[in-house]
């Protein structure tokens, strides 16, 4: 009987054409019944199996486009340079800067990551914590979690005052910072608009000096002041200062 040569260019014209495949088509392009026979001409191939839709789909590494975070998403399957859906669940959560929840990953990887998560979980893989409502997925590793949560809970917070009605950002808040500055001597006020600066971040000393009407240069000297930490807690007191004694009124005062 002889032997009947199955050639694998059958398969690779197959992912030119098509860019992935399921294993009943890889069979037919072959004519193959044998899933063994298929895996063994996908080995010489260098194949990478899908972590979306069960694994059912194949491609080649030499066709796959990978974006940056090893992601490729083709007629909504989705193929990781880290290997299944789990593994790749893991590897994001791990290198994460604040951890991620379930619709965040959802976002990220065009699929649902419900089952996955529960399991990873369920083998102490990774950690969960409930969050501003929602359960956010966190590193094993107590150091990286820790981390982790502070960004995540820095970023909830700005995320509330976000939400907050924009007239008490805009008004209430702004005049009570005018209100408070207007209270301090210029030392004080230098200094406290360098901290607003500050907490504003990149273009905060322009911000800044255009709500309290004083020039951007002040804003300037008063955060780099506070940033070389050189400041004299007893100069910025102005004589006298300190609470004010309160009056008794009296017949004499009368």
């Amino acid at each position: 009987m002889r032997t009947v040569i199955l050639h694998p260019e059958r398969l690779l014209q197959l992912f030119k054409n098509q860019k992935i495949a399921t294993m009943l088509e890889l069979k037919n392009a072959l004519g193959s019944n044998s899933s063994v026979t298929i895996f063994r001409k996908l080995k010489g191939l260098d194949y990478i199996s899908s972590c979306s839709h069960s694994g059912k789909y194949y491609s080649l590494k030499r066709i796959a486009r990978f974006n940056s975070k090893g992601l490729w998403v083709f007629k909504s399957v989705l193929f990781s340079i880290h290997g299944t859906l789990a593994e790749t669940i893991k590897v994001f959560i791990e290198d994460s800067e604040q951890g991620y929840s379930s619709i965040e990953l959802e976002k990220l990887l065009q699929v649902k990551p419900n089952e996955p998560l529960l399991e990873l979980i369920k083998n102490k893989v990774i950690c969960r914590e409930k969050m501003f409502g929602n359960y956010v997925y966190f590193s094993k590793n107590s150091m990286v979690r820790k981390r982790q949560e502070l960004f995540r809970k820095d970023t909830g917070k700005r995320l509330n005052l976000e939400k907050m009605e924009p007239e008490v950002l805009m008004n209430e808040l702004k005049a009570a910072i005018i209100i408070f500055f207007s209270l301090l001597n210029e030392k004080q006020r230098r200094l406290y608009a360098g901290l607003e600066s500050m907490k504003v971040g990149r273009g905060g000393d322009r911000i800044i000096s255009d709500l309290l009407g004083i020039n951007v240069k002040t804003v300037t000297k008063g955060r780099k002041e506070l940033l070389a930490d050189k400041i004299n807690i007893d100069t910025i007191r102005e004589a006298g200062g300190g609470r004010m004694k309160i009056k008794k009124n009296s017949r004499h005062n009368r």
